[in-house]
């Protein structure tokens, strides 16, 4: 045998680097083929646990039982371990299949070469023969061992930094991605999508953190019908990293009791392992949850977990933005329909005031939102009767209004039928009740002034007592009625009757104008009410609301009470 010349070719098909299992089929190929060997392999150190066949060539084949051995305690893993050529002689152990198959097949020659990689063995060279090599084939199968050893070093430096290139493009590519769309629905799906790609893995959720409810939402799953998904901050192994920001790594999904399986029961799929981990900002808040189902080869690793939480920092900046911007459309969507409920209660209220002779009247009307609870309205039953009505839903903006809409349907209806202020108060009563279940409830001032007689009849449903101010006289409350509308059914009103005299102001508001506060929160009150309109008496009932308005507001610039106003003035004219 030409040592040299062997040497010279070896050098020659080596001299480039193919990829690693190119190169290690190369090796096996070449001892079978040139150097008389009757079977050769290599095992690839696998983690800390076991060597995994690689490649081989010659034969027989190596038995099914043979491509994964412990590291442990077999003659490949001796070699590994010691870092030194395991020779292996003498008959068969118990349990030794290695030797079983070697003295199965007469092969007198089963050697096993480290391949040393720094202070480990990335893998073992394995060789058999029916007889033991001469010197020089012994010399050249050292030679390969070592050379297969660099070249692989080699070829595993290439690999790691054709990955990590790879990786370091997706990253970057990643963050154009995230930079591309305000869209929150769009990067959740993007985000996803590259986490995926990362780590390799067949499914994944990102959950966001909603910080108002203490809740874990999700807006898509992959591999499931899109749907919103919420869940307590806290509850299962996504609401645990969200409250605690602990990265949870599980490899195998059912041998742990975090894992619940009734998802995978519900949907038909099955969930290997999982990976969880939280997604801060920059102040180290979490802001979502990422969790990914299955990866493809093998288990998450480490490494899954460091590229995800570099690129976290821009998920989560990029999320905000979107959030803020989700939110920013929310908000206007909001407007434009407040803006049109606005407009739709406004058309509900009288657009003026009635023209009767004898009466002077004025409106107020102020609400707190967009829309209010406070309602007001002016009903003729006839050419000498006009029904006034004030009230106040409990609570604030849009389901007050809705109320309040119902309240205004409801009494247009009951006025075509029903004369009796008894009946009407009744009848509103139970249907108020019926509909809101009793969640809502309100206050309702009904009067019916008899135009020719100037007087009124008046129920008063648990309301700020409206006030006839009398010249040279006490001012008088209309209080007779009864409790609030919308607790209690079979509730009976007891009824009022003031006779009008020239010169009286009937004065009905709600209770935003008698409990607006000052800054140290003391209520502006009925007394200063009084006040106010006897300030204003001789004046017109517009000029009489305008002079009340303005002194409530001046009295309650920078109070933090806030509430729908309402207030109608009706003032007795002397007629000639």
């Amino acid at each position: 045998m030409d040592l040299i010349k062997e040497i010279d070719e070896l050098s020659s098909d080596f001299s480039t680097v193919p990829e690693p299992q190119g190169l290690m089929e190369g090796i096996v190929a070449r001892l079978v083929n040139r150097c008389a060997m009757s079977a050769a392999g290599i095992w690839r150190v696998n983690g800390q646990s076991d060597l995994a066949l690689a490649a081989s060539a010659g034969g027989p084949a190596f038995p099914p039982s043979l491509r994964k051995v412990p590291a442990d305690h077999s003659f490949l893993g001796k070699a590994a371990q010691t870092q030194s050529p395991q020779i292996l002689d003498g008959p068969a152990q118990q349990g030794d299949e290695l030797s079983h198959w070697a003295e199965q097949h007469h092969f007198s020659y089963l050697s096993a070469y480290p391949l040393l990689n720094g202070p480990k063995a990335s893998g073992v060279l394995l060789v058999s023969a029916t007889k033991p090599p001469d010197e020089a084939r012994l010399s050249l199968i050292r030679l390969h061992a070592r050379l297969a050893a660099v070249a692989l070093r080699d070829a595993d430096i290439i690999t790691g930094l054709r990955h990590n290139l790879e990786r370091l493009h997706l990253m970057v590519e990643a963050s154009k991605m995230f930079n591309s769309t305000l869209d929150l629905s769009e990067l959740l799906a993007k985000v996803l999508e590259v986490a995926k790609t990362l780590t390799k893995a067949e499914r994944g959720t990102l959950f966001l953190v909603d910080e108002k409810t203490d809740e874990i939402w999700s807006l898509i799953a992959q591999g499931m019908e899109k749907q919103e998904i919420r869940l307590p901050r806290g509850r299962g192994i996504a609401g645990h990293v969200a409250l605690t920001g602990e990265i949870v790594n599980i490899p195998d999904a059912y041998a742990d009791h975090r894992f619940d399986p009734e998802v995978d029961k519900r949907t038909g799929f099955r969930t290997r392992n999982m990976l969880t981990l939280p997604i801060r900002n920059t102040s180290a808040r979490i802001v979502a949850t990422l969790q990914l189902l299955n990866k493809s080869t093998g288990s998450f690793t480490d490494e899954d977990t460091d590229v995800l939480l570099t690129l976290s920092g821009q998920m989560a900046m990029s999320l905000e933005n979107a959030q803020l911007h989700h939110d920013l459309l929310e908000k206007e969507r909001l407007e434009r329909e407040m803006a049109l409920a606005r407009g739709i209660q406004h058309s509900l209220l009288p657009e003026t005031t009635p023209v009767i002779p004898g009466f002077d009247i004025a409106v107020m009307n102020e609400p707190c939102f967009e829309v209010g609870g406070d309602y007001y309205d002016f009903l003729s039953l006839g050419p000498n009767t006009l029904l006034v009505v004030i009230a106040d839903v409990e609570g604030k903006g849009i389901s007050s209004a809705m109320v309040m809409s119902n309240l205004q349907a409801t009494l247009r209806a009951l006025v075509l039928h029903l004369h009796s202020l008894n009946d009407i108060a009744e009848s509103v009563n139970k249907m108020i009740l019926h509909d809101t279940r009793g969640e809502k409830y309100m206050t309702m001032f009904m009067g019916l002034i008899d135009t020719r007689r100037k007087a009124i009849h008046y129920i008063n449903c648990g309301h700020v007592p409206p006030v006839i101010f009398r010249p040279g006289a006490d001012p008088i409350q209309l209080v007779e009625g009864g409790m609030v509308i919308g607790l209690f059914e079979n509730v009976q009103f007891d009824r009022g009757h003031v006779k009008f005299q020239p010169g009286d102001i009937l004065l009905l508001c709600t209770d935003g104008i008698t409990e607006a506060m000052d800054v140290q929160s003391e209520e502006f009150g009925m007394d200063r009410v009084v006040k106010s309109v006897n300030e204003a008496q001789e004046n017109k009932a517009r000029e009489i609301v305008l002079k009340i308005c303005d002194d409530v507001n001046k009295f309650s610039k920078g109070g933090t009470h806030m509430d729908d106003k309402v207030m109608l003035a009706i003032k007795i004219i002397n007629e000639p």
